[in-house]
C-alpha cells in the first residue's frame, strides 16, 4: 500500500491544482465582465454578446484540438494555416458546384489528414513538433495562396452563409457547435483509453511505450484531432465572414496556445483540461472585445496577449521547480 501513496498523493495534488486553477479563471472572468459592464456602454448589449460568442466559438474550437497536443508534450503551429486552408477549400468547392455537405466533409477530411501528416513527421520523422508544424504552417499557407490566387472567394451558397447567423434555442449556431465539441472532447479525455494515453505520453514517453500504448497511432490521432478541429473552425469562419479569405486563420495558433496555458495546461505535457482551455479562450476573447470597446489600440492588446502567455508559462515552470 505504501508504494502507491506517492502516486495517489500526486494525483490528488494535481486534482486540487486543476480545481484551484479553474475556480480562479471563473472568478477572473466574472471580475472582467463586471468591470466591462461598468466602464463600457456596449458590453452587455445583445449584439455585442452575440458577436463575442461567435468569435470565441471559432477560436475555442481550434483550442480544443490544441489541448490534446499540449497535454501530449507537443505543439502545433500549423492550426492557423489549416483554419485558412479549410475555409478557402470549402469556398472553392462550393463555388465550383460541389454540394454544401460534400464540400464540408471533404474540407474536414483533408484538414484531419494534414494533422496526421504532422503526426507522421513528429513520430516517424523524429522531427521536433515545433519544427515540424512550423514547416507545415508555411507549406499550407503557401498552398492557400496558390489555390486561391491570393483572392477572396465570394458568392457562396446562401444556406451555407445563413448557418453562422442562425440560432438554436436562442443560442448562436456557432456556439452550439462549440458546445457539442466541448462535450465530445471532455468525453475523450475522461472516458476513453485514447484520452488516458495522451496524458501518459505527455508524462513519460518510455512509460507509455512499456505500458503497451501504440504511440504511433496515438500521435497520429493527437495531431489529426488538432487538424480536424482547425478544419471545422475554418469552415465556420468562412460561413461567418461570408467569403473564403486567403489570410484567414492568421494568428489563431497563438490564441489556441494562449487558451491552453491560461487554462492550466503545461507546455511540458501531462497537464491540462478541456474546461480550463474553454475558460482561457473566453477570457482572451473577452479581453480583446473589452479592449476594443474601451478604445485600446489593438497592437497593445496583442502585446498584452503575449505577456499573458509568457506569465502563464513562467508560473507553471516556477510551480514545477518548487514541487521538486
Amino acid at each position: 500500500m505504501k508504494a502507491h501513496q506517492p502516486v495517489e498523493q500526486d494525483s490528488k495534488e494535481k486534482k486540487r491544482f486543476k480545481l484551484k486553477t479553474e475556480g480562479t479563471l471563473v472568478l477572473l472572468l466574472l471580475v472582467l465582465a463586471v468591470f466591462l459592464t461598468i466602464f463600457t456602454r456596449g458590453f452587455l448589449t445583445g449584439n455585442n454578446l452575440s458577436n463575442l460568442v461567435r468569435q470565441t466559438a471559432i477560436n475555442g474550437i481550434v483550442a480544443l484540438g490544441m489541448t490534446f497536443v499540449v497535454i501530449s508534450g507537443g505543439i502545433d503551429l500549423s492550426v492557423g494555416s489549416v483554419v485558412g486552408f479549410a475555409g478557402i477549400l470549402v469556398a472553392l468547392l462550393m463555388k465550383s458546384g460541389v454540394p454544401i455537405g460534400l464540400a464540408v466533409l471533404a474540407s474536414i477530411s483533408i484538414s484531419f489528414l494534414l494533422g496526421v501528416a504532422n503526426g507522421f513527421m513528429v513520430f516517424d520523422g523524429r522531427i521536433p513538433p515545433f519544427i515540424a508544424t512550423l514547416g507545415s504552417m508555411s507549406i499550407i499557407r503557401g498552398a492557400i495562396m496558390l489555390i486561391s490566387r491570393a483572392r477572396m472567394i465570394a458568392g457562396l451558397p446562401k444556406p451555407f452563409l445563413d448557418f453562422a447567423q442562425t440560432t438554436y434555442l436562442g443560442l448562436p449556431a456557432l456556439f452550439v457547435v462549440w458546445l457539442v465539441l466541448i462535450l465530445f472532447t471532455i468525453f475523450l479525455t475522461k472516458k476513453t483509453p485514447f484520452g488516458r494515453n495522451v496524458y501518459t505520453i505527455g508524462s513519460n514517453l518510455e512509460v507509455a511505450r512499456l505500458s503497451g500504448i501504440n504511440i504511433r497511432f496515438t500521435t497520429y490521432m493527437i495531431y489529426g484531432l488538432s487538424g480536424l478541429m482547425a478544419g471545422i473552425a475554418g469552415i465556420l469562419m468562412t460561413s461567418r465572414l461570408a467569403n473564403g479569405i486567403p489570410t484567414g486563420g492568421q494568428g489563431y495558433e497563438m490564441d489556441a496556445i494562449a487558451s491552453c496555458v491560461i487554462g492550466g495546461a503545461s507546455l511540458s505535457g501531462a497537464e491540462g483540461t478541456i474546461l480550463g482551455t474553454v475558460l482561457g479562450a473566453v477570457i482572451i476573447a473577452t479581453l480583446r472585445n473589452g479592449g476594443n470597446l474601451l478604445g485600446i489600440d489593438p497592437f497593445i492588446l496583442q502585446i498584452v496577449n503575449g505577456v499573458i502567455i509568457v506569465a502563464a508559462v513562467y508560473i507553471d515552470q516556477y510551480r514545477k521547480a518548487h514541487q521538486k
